[in-house]
């Protein structure tokens, strides 16, 4: 019985290294791929992960939180490999301070010797189009809605509606202008004084980004920015825009920026994991709308 039980722990163990094995080597493949989906890596002209890179950076839908864009930025920035950004814009704005903090990380990554080019999807509006400015360089479908040079701030009046059902609405404060914008009642003179002085500061302040960014003279930019929105066709006519072009248009503009052989190797954009997503893709909810909550103490808005 001893015999036969020291004769089989050799085939035994043999198994347990085995099984140990393929876990270990199961683990790793999964480990590389779940790495690979994580940094979006392109396969354009070679192999990507080694070498001299452009990387490319999502912009999508309001401008409300870039803490990722930004730290995406400031890798990219510090990383040696990375020779350009372009940044791919689908927004129609967004908040007007998160904008600004975008902008900055982009005249930041330039200043550091990376081109920076921007490529404008379907709607590249107000918020979208400052931080395009940004941008050494702006490429734009014919058919993309970009401009909307303007500031909008939105209030609700329900004195009418409040009265008529009977409800009283009081505020206590300290300080004359604290409830500016109150929704239970009218505005008044001094008030509306107040936010269109603020709003027009905030305009000029665009204003400037784009002569800036744009190298145009401000009277030139005032011209147009009225708020209007362009064709990516009406932009290149004014200048606001250099060439048209998607994304492999702007890919390529941005390799001869920074004097690397066509076609260059490409990092694509990260894709963040969310669990909403997954639950909606593994539930074929694909097509609703994530709800959120409104931008109730961002009442200040760059968007179309």
């Amino acid at each position: 019985m001893t015999s036969t039980t020291t004769r089989s722990r050799p085939p035994r163990r043999v198994a347990v290294i085995g099984a140990a094995l393929v876990i270990y080597l199961g683990t790793a493949a999964l480990f590389v791929a779940v790495t690979s989906s994580m940094l979006g890596v392109s396969r354009r002209g070679g192999g990507a992960l080694f070498g001299e890179r452009i990387a490319i950076v999502e912009l999508e839908g309001l401008i409300v939180d870039v803490d990722d864009q930004v730290r995406e930025l400031r890798a990219y920035r510090d990383n040696p490999g990375i020779r350009a950004v372009v940044l791919r814009i689908n927004s129609p704005g967004g908040a007007v301070a998160p904008t600004q903090e975008l902008y900055g990380a982009i005249r930041r990554l330039r200043e550091a010797g990376k081109p920076v080019v921007a490529s404008l999807g379907a709607v590249a509006a107000s918020g979208g189009y400052y931080i395009a400015v940004a941008a050494d360089q702006i490429y734009a479908n014919p058919g993309t809605l970009t401009g909307s040079i303007g500031v909008v701030m939105q209030m609700a009046n329900l004195n009418a509606l409040m009265k008529k059902v009977g409800v009283e609405y009081v505020v206590v404060k300290a300080g004359e202008f604290k409830d500016v914008g109150n929704f239970a009642r009218h505005m008044t003179a001094e008030e509306r004084r107040i936010l269109q002085a603020l709003l027009d500061d905030v305009h000029g302040q665009f204003i400037a980004a784009v002569a800036d960014g744009r190298k145009l003279d401000r009277a030139v930019v005032r011209r147009f920015a009225d708020g209007r929105v362009f064709s990516g066709t009406q932009a290149k006519a004014l200048h606001m825009i250099d060439e048209l072009g998607g994304l492999e248009e702007a890919v390529e503009g941005a390799a001869t920026l920074a004097g690397l052989p066509k076609p260059p190797r490409v990092i694509g954009p990260r894709r963040r994991f969310s669990i909403v997503d997954l639950l909606r893709n593994q539930l074929g909810l694909t097509g609703l709308a994530t709800p959120t909550l409104p931008l109730l103490k961002t009442p200040l808005y760059l968007m179309d």
